[in-house]
């Protein structure tokens, strides 16, 4: 597989780590670099260990994962996504003025957000065993192209939605919802 195979499918495999780490843009209040920063390691490391473990595993299993992958996904962007709905309801009908900087980091949601936006990235994993690719070469590459527009998204949403709060955060959970149900169709062969 040449290299600009690999690059064209990091940035295929990227994509819906773009859209969510864009969601999560939209809901600064004030653009934190570090922030930012954790956002795209988180993506970037998931988007090159997970191609890594399905190299890993190869053939044994491609049958089972392909089977069941978009239904993991849908699944935890569902409920992440119902639960930024939820928590953004919830602080508009309370009468507590928002802080002026953003809360901590949920290292649990991230864990999960990047899961779910790398389980695809596991299949690619178990094909590029099948297509013999040098698997870290390819994986760092991936994850260094994910990391880069992981930022470059996180800086958008900001940009984009940083002054509405409210508004943000159920955009930011209907775009992980809609996430999950694009993959949902794409992996049950709807519209194909």
């Amino acid at each position: 597989m040449s290299i600009i195979m690999i690059v064209m499918t990091g940035i295929g495999l990227s994509m819906d780590a773009f859209a969510v780490a864009f969601g999560k843009g939209l809901t600064m209040r004030k653009l934190n670099i570090r922030q930012m920063i954790v956002i795209a390691v988180y993506f970037g490391a998931f988007q090159a260990i997970m191609p890594l473990l399905g190299w890993l595993l190869g053939k044994n299993l491609h049958q089972f994962i392909e089977k069941i992958d978009h239904w993991i996904a849908f699944i935890l962007l569902l409920v992440i996504g119902l639960n930024m709905i939820s928590d953004a309801v919830k602080e508009y009908k309370s009468s507590e003025i928002p802080q002026k900087c953003d809360a901590r980091i949920d290292h649990k949601q991230m864990v999960l957000l990047s899961v779910a936006t790398s389980i695809d990235a596991f299949a690619v994993g178990i094909t590029f065993s099948f297509l013999e690719v040098s698997i870290m070469p390819a994986i760092t590459l991936i994850g260094a192209i994910t990391f880069t527009l992981s930022v470059i998204a996180v800086a958008i949403g900001y940009f984009i939605g940083g002054k509405n709060q409210f508004l943000a955060s159920i955009a930011g959970g209907i775009i992980l919802i809609g996430i999950g149900i694009k993959i949902l169709i794409e992996h049950l062969g709807f519209f194909s």
